[in-house]
């Protein structure tokens, strides 16, 4: 993107509140971006070179959507804790090993999309968050799903291709969890809590490519429980 363009895109940014500059193979924030802090409500940096984010971006108070997705990041800033208003953080595609406690201040969170990155640990913070709704954590290294996952409020959850191989019963108590994507992880037939079966509000449960047949997780104690709230879902649907 040259310069030129760049400049339409601020200007126009400068009106609407919304600035869209991915794919621009940026390598560092454009020194004009902070002349529009006040305004913007919708930032995509999408698909540039960026290798970190300047504390600055926790000037940016009126965001609500926020996308860092495909850049070369292995941190965030603890600035970004600032942005109380955003709604919409995606920062998939990067190379970030863990996340800021931080974050645990966007209480105004929807939908965070961290996947495909080089986190090890379930990012704990995010329970704190009770307006979360998805969260998307797939193409990680996850190991396990610790039990703090008991006060986690989204509604769906995807841990596809991980490395999990323990699950903390707690996940039962999740108040609002209603799909739970655990594909191709390296889970064994015991790893999977009865609880999560039998108790839990869980609708959707995908656990193929796991470390044991679907026959042996249709014979798991608890599963009719599990099939009785799939089906009156679907029933719902039709």
């Amino acid at each position: 993107m040259g310069n030129s363009a760049l400049k339409r895109h601020f200007e126009t940014a400068e009106k609407t509140g919304v600035l869209n500059i991915s794919g621009a193979k940026l390598k560092e924030f454009p020194p004009r971006l902070l002349s529009l802090q006040s305004v913007l409500r919708t930032l995509d940096l999408s698909d540039n070179r960026f290798n970190s984010i300047p504390a600055e971006i926790g000037l940016f108070l009126q965001l609500k959507f926020l996308s860092l997705n495909k850049n070369k990041l292995d941190h965030l800033p603890t600035e970004i804790c600032q942005l109380i208003k955003l709604e919409v953080l995606n920062v998939s595609s990067n190379k970030l090993v863990s996340l800021p406690d931080s974050l645990s201040k966007l209480t105004n969170l929807k939908e965070v999309n961290f996947s495909e990155n080089e986190l090890s640990s379930f990012p704990t913070m995010l329970c704190k968050l009770k307006h979360l709704d998805v969260i998307d954590l797939s193409k990680n290294k996850i190991t396990n799903i610790p039990s703090e996952i008991a006060t986690l409020h989204v509604t769906e959850l995807n841990l596809n291709q991980n490395q999990i191989s323990s699950i903390s019963p707690e996940i039962a108590k999740c108040p609002k969890l209603k799909t739970l994507r655990m594909e191709e992880n390296c889970l064994q037939l015991s790893s999977i809590p009865i609880s999560l079966l039998r108790e839990s509000k869980v609708t959707m449960i995908n656990v193929e490519g796991n470390l044991f047949e679907m026959k042996q997780f249709t014979d798991l104690d608890g599963y009719d429980k599990y099939m009785e709230r799939y089906t009156e879902v679907k029933k719902k649907l039709f």
